[in-house]
Formats: structure tokens, sequence, C-alpha cells
């Protein structure tokens, strides 16, 4: 599956209409079950789980319910925003993927993981090096492979999907942390994120509240992120705006843009990434075409090129506090 297919928004609707009933709640609750089952908060409350042993039984984000040990030792991650979730959690896996169209870890949590087994591609895992990292919890995003999903299982019953079509970062976050029992964890990173970005926003001098495009550079052109897209909440929770014509609810990209429709990416700055080196040469050919050089943007120097691994994920803790500082050191000068 190509690193654009995964990410479409149509698609992603269309595959996960029978579970998005249960939305990204279902993935916060632990369900009812044996003594040593969670409360529904995280914490479990037997002595076995107390001891480090016993299992909890927590859904996932399609609801299914899952049992999984009180406290994992042995995590596997499939996606970028699983990984960057149990890192900021604290929790070092045995198993990653390779981050969205990369060929190794993305570049912001590479140096965490240098000494991790890779078992695969994005949502591509290798069931061998799988079986061999020996999980005793397996977060498999939004894995959409039942067939996959099956294999996965047989290596672990505890293997859980983390993130539903429209769940943001923050509760994909606390679906993490409940999985692997650090529900208040994972909220505190929330507030100490929130405070963080209130603070940066606020401080920004010229910059506050300034009109922020948000952008990535396909091979065939441009998109703009949707309000919900995940660098366009961490823009809100900074007290940042979007242009007009920007200002749209929804968590994906919209289609690629023509170059005659190239004015609708403009704003007081755009923060501009790609994914692939595709993308990146397209970018390149049309930096010396008039229609690019007209944005508003452009001729003032607002144009600033930010890692599309970051910015075009879904998003974590890790890739937020990125942002962050990408938005602070452009519009702080």
């Amino acid at each position: 599956m190509t690193s654009t297919s995964r990410r479409s928004s149509s698609t992603r609707r269309r595959t996960f209409r029978g579970v998005a009933a249960f939305g990204a709640a279902a993935v916060l609750l632990a369900g009812c079950g044996s003594g040593s089952d969670s409360d529904g908060k995280g914490n479990a409350d037997a002595k076995s789980a107390a001891d480090g042993g016993g299992t909890r039984t927590v859904k996932d984000a399609t609801g299914r319910a899952v049992q999984v040990p009180a406290h994992p030792k042995r995590v596997v991650t499939l996606t970028q925003e699983d990984l960057d979730a149990v890192l900021a959690l604290g929790v070092k896996p045995v198993g990653i993927t390779n981050g969205q169209g990369l060929g190794e870890p993305p570049a912001y949590l590479k140096d965490k993981v240098k000494d991790v087994d890779v078992v695969g591609n994005l949502l591509q895992p290798v069931m061998d090096k799988v079986i061999k990292a020996k999980p005793d919890l397996i977060l498999a995003g939004d894995m959409q492979d039942e067939q996959v999903l099956k294999q996965l299982r047989e290596i672990t019953p505890a293997t859980l999907v983390t993130m539903a079509p429209t769940d943001d970062w923050k509760l994909s976050l606390r679906g993490v942390g409940n999985a692997v029992n650090k529900l208040d964890t994972a909220n505190k990173v929330i507030s100490d994120y929130e405070a963080k970005a209130k603070k940066t926003g606020g401080e920004l001098g010229k910059g506050k509240g300034a009109e922020v495009s948000i952008v990535r550079w396909n091979p065939d052109g441009p998109s703009w992120m949707e309000n919900k897209q995940f660098a366009s909440l961490v823009a809100t929770d900074m007290g940042l705006k979007r242009p007009k014509n920007q200002n749209k609810d929804g968590n994906a990209h919209t289609p690629t843009l023509s170059l005659e429709k190239i004015d609708e990416i403009d704003g007081d700055w755009i923060f501009l990434s790609t994914l692939t080196a595709d993308g990146a040469k397209a970018l390149k050919d049309v930096q010396g075409k008039p229609a690019y050089k007209e944005l508003n943007a452009v001729k003032k120097g607002h144009v600033v090129t930010v890692d599309g691994s970051v910015w075009s994920t879904r998003g974590g803790p890790l890739a937020a506090d990125k942002v962050i500082e990408d938005f602070k050191k452009a519009l702080d000068k």
C-alpha cells in the first residue's frame, strides 16, 4: 500500500464504515472481565496486575475487546504514530516499522530507536520478523487488512487496531496509553503539550495569531490540510489562524490542486512539506514558474519548508512538539 493511498480520507471512510459507529471513544474504554481487568481508567486494580502479571481487557478502535498484559514488556508498533505514542509514554518497543514513505524510521524519532529491530515497512509487517521480536502486545495502527490482522493475532491475541478514521492524535494517545496501562501518563503528556502550545503561541510577538497555510506538495501538485488534520490542530492550539478558504472542517488533505488553483495555498505564511522524492522534484520544478512566484507568501519570503514525515502524518505528542518548534522558529523572528 502506498503512503498516498494509506492517507486517503475517502479510502479510510469506506474501509471503516462498518466500525466507525464505535468511534475513537471505544479505544479509551477498558471492558469488564476478570479480577485483573482494568477499572476503565487504564489502572489495573488486582494484586496480580500490580505485581506485573495478569491481563486486562481493553477495547480497540473498532470496538473489539482484547485481552492485553497488565504490564506489557515486549511491544511492537506498526505505525509511526504508535511508535511516537509509546516513546512519549516511556515505553521502548522491541519492534517497529519504517516511517511513512521511508525506508528507515522517521528522522525525528531515529535517535530514540537506534537499537530497535525493524520488522517491516509501514503497515506491512514481515511476519517472521514480528515472530522473532516475541511481542506480548502489537499496536497495529489503522491496519485495515483483515488477513494481516489474523496473522498478527496468531502471533499474539493482544493485537489492537489503535486508530479510527476520525481520531485525532490525542484520542489515539489515550487509547495507546490505556493499552499499555499508562493512561494517567498519556493525560499528563497531553496536558503538558496543551500548556506548551498555548504558551508558545502567546509569545510569538508579531507572529502571534498569524494566518498559516499548511501544504503538502505531491508529485502531481499541492494539497492543503483541513482544520482537523494533525498539524492544523497544533496551529489551532497555538492560537494561529488559517486562510479563509482553508478554514474548513475535515481531518485529511484536499484533492491535489492544479496550477490554475495554486492561489488556494496562499496565506500570510506557507508551511510546505513533501513526503517523497517525486513530490520534492515536482515542488522544485514549480518554484520557477510565475504562478508560484506570484503567491503573496512567496513574495514576502514567508514560505517555510518542513518535514513531511512529521507534518503530513496523523501525528503524536513528539511530532506535535516538533511542529510547535517549527512554528516558533519561523514566526518568532
